[in-house]
């Protein structure tokens, strides 16, 4: 059996998509957070368990007869170290044979301030003795896609990476990677480094949301401090802000870009061009 945890979640939906297209779905479990949210993949035919990374006591049962765990890594900044350590907890208590987990692109050498508790629950999986794969993924496009409708609202997309490059990927696109690896038998020891085939500086991005709206959109470089007071000033709560201008900083000395298109390898296709996310954007 294969559990995916954060099923619910933006990328865990996509994920539990892509793998039943490998494995039938009596093989998947989607260990959900409230499985009555969950009907649509229900609906689907995979076995749904409640998990909840906060609550112990729900992740021993939720991971019985699991032979491949995916750990997609908590929503919760500031929380993950605890919440992965009682999911490997009781990953290993439940007789877990294999974890992949859903790591930063570099965690090891990044700057990010999103790396020091990637890097600790990597330290936590060798602890362990459970076999395991890291996906260290790259930038979502739609991270920076989210900000399209006040950058057309304003005419200007703001941020603080200056000339940095970032070499981001579709979820879609990290999501088929982790039903790649985990749906594998020979993938303990793998560290995947996974990033978009082409990369862009914030004012490309700019100006090809400015070419398919029709509208003016400059990019707008701001000071990190200056970028998340703005951010807090839009209504970001005080985390979500500090942790995108610290990002957006780390991607300003390449933080976030990667050439090796090992993400396009993995998947056996090319990853989804940043334009093709606008457009989606933009459509809806």
């Amino acid at each position: 059996m294969i559990a995916i945890t954060g099923a619910t979640g933006q990328l865990g939906r996509l994920v539990i998509n892509e793998l039943l297209k490998k494995v039938p779905a009596n093989e998947v479990i989607a260990a959900v957070r409230s499985p009555e949210k969950a009907e649509d993949l229900k609906a689907l035919g995979v076995t749904l368990r409640a998990a909840d990374y906060s609550k112990p006591d729900t992740l021993k049962s939720a991971f019985s007869g699991v032979d491949k765990l995916l750990l997609i890594s908590s929503s919760e900044v500031g929380q993950r170290e605890a919440q992965h350590q009682a999911v490997i907890d009781a990953a290993k208590a439940a007789g877990v044979k294999f974890i992949a987990y859903t790591s930063l692109l570099h965690a090891d050498t990044t700057t990010l301030g999103l790396g020091v508790e990637h890097r600790a629950t990597e330290a936590m999986l060798k602890a362990s003795g459970i076999p395991f794969a890291l996906l260290r993924n790259g930038w979502y496009t739609e991270n920076y896609a989210a900000s399209i409708a006040p950058a057309l609202a304003h005419h200007a997309f703001i941020g603080s990476v200056g000339e940095g490059r970032i070499s981001s990927a579709a979820r879609v696109d990290y999501a088929a990677a982790a039903a790649e690896v985990i749906s594998r038998d020979d993938q303990a020891g793998k560290v995947y480094e996974l990033a978009g085939d082409e990369s862009y500086t914030l004012a490309e991005f700019s100006a090809e949301i400015a070419k398919q709206s029709g509208e003016q959109v400059d990019y707008i470089n701001l000071p990190p401090a200056e970028f998340e007071a703005a951010l807090k000033g839009a209504g970001l709560p005080d985390a979500l802000a500090e942790l995108l201008a610290d990002s957006d900083a780390g991607a300003a000395k390449g933080g976030l870009f990667d050439d090796s298109r090992s993400l396009s390898q993995l998947i056996g296709r090319p990853t989804t061009p940043f334009a093709e996310v606008i457009k989606a954007t933009l459509a809806k």
